[in-house]
């Protein structure tokens, strides 16, 4: 079987939409979002209050690229090794041997990860960013492709752990699933009411739309896609604005900087073109700067938000022609 071509691979990632809207209604921004971070071999955080498919979605994405999953719910006595596996005694041996922890899969949902405290949270730093596990100095890398899809409540802060910048930082893009619309969630309630069951995405109809191997290729392709040097120019000049913006006590960072340019160009690829506009770095910045920019907190008093402060930012700063 031949390897599948860039055209093919971007049909096949189409489809998948189509098949994840067989399980998840009304969240097409967060599904393009995940595709995006798979293709920039990024992470993404999820946001939302509980209810609008955080899971599900996760759960359809993997179904539909046959993908293995595995789900960690963080709580505030979950231990790094139970995250990221550990050396365990055998006595019949009497060695140490290594336990994978569920780490080791292609997509992890990381439910409600400001749940546990700092040094859990830690666990998952070299896991996103080295794609490996030391343990006992030896590293054990990490299946390809993978990626950690964390979720968070914005609107339940007891008991809670805020993640810090330097994490926040990890995550490529940070999608906010809102409530559904009135038809939206008519079309939820109606397929309920007709027997669908969210735990049995079979009896729902979905079916793998693409592979590994289409996303192989569908990377490669991203790799190719032109950045002029005006469009990198606006890339910096957006992020070189937040670090100026009297609202925000913290702007993006070069990483955030590469991660807009990341992320644009695979916007482009995935609408059809080899290149990159200034409407792709636009239609990207929100869900890829958002999380890597702090409020001052009076700004934060007067009802300023993030995404209100980089949506002027983009409304001023010059768009090359």
């Amino acid at each position: 079987m031949s390897a599948p071509t860039a055209d093919s691979a971007r049909a096949s990632l189409e489809a998948l939409r189509a098949e994840i809207a067989k399980a998840v209604v009304g969240q097409d921004p967060a599904v393009t979002g995940l595709v995006v971070a798979l293709l920039c071999r990024g992470h993404v955080l999820l946001e939302g209050v509980p209810g609008v498919a955080k899971t599900l979605l996760v759960r359809a994405l993997a179904a539909s690229l046959q993908l293995k999953m595995k789900r960690v719910q963080f709580t505030p006595d979950l231990m790094p090794g139970d995250v990221t596996g550990s050396l365990v005694y055998d006595a019949r041996t009497a060695e140490f041997s290594f336990r994978p922890g569920p780490v080791f899969t292609n997509l992890l949902l990381a439910d409600e990860i400001n749940r546990t405290p700092p040094k859990t949270q830690a666990s998952l730093l070299e896991v996103m960013e080295e794609r490996q596990v030391t343990i006992d100095g030896t590293p054990r890398p990490l299946p390809d492709p993978f990626l950690v899809a964390a979720t968070q409540n914005p609107v339940e802060y007891e008991g809670t752990y805020p993640l810090p910048e330097a994490q926040l930082d990890r995550f490529l893009l940070k999608l906010v699933l809102p409530l559904p619309d009135r038809e939206s969630e008519i079309d939820v309630i109606t397929r309920h009411a007709e027997g669908f069951d969210p735990r049995d995405l079979n009896a729902a109809g979905l079916r793998p739309a693409a592979g590994p191997e289409d996303l192989e290729a569908a990377r490669a392709a991203v790799a190719k896609t032109a950045v002029s040097p005006e469009v990198t120019g606006y890339i910096v000049d957006i992020c070189r604005a937040t670090r100026e913006s009297p609202s925000l006590v913290l702007g993006v960072s070069p990483r955030g900087a590469t991660a807009l340019l990341a992320t644009s160009r695979a916007w482009a690829w995935l609408t059809g073109r080899d290149y990159v506009i200034p409407d792709d770095v636009k239609a990207l910045a929100l869900p890829t700067l958002r999380h890597r920019v702090q409020l001052r907190p009076e700004a934060e008093m007067e009802g300023v938000t993030a995404d209100s402060v980089i949506t002027s930012i983009l409304a001023r700063v010059p768009v090359p022609r």
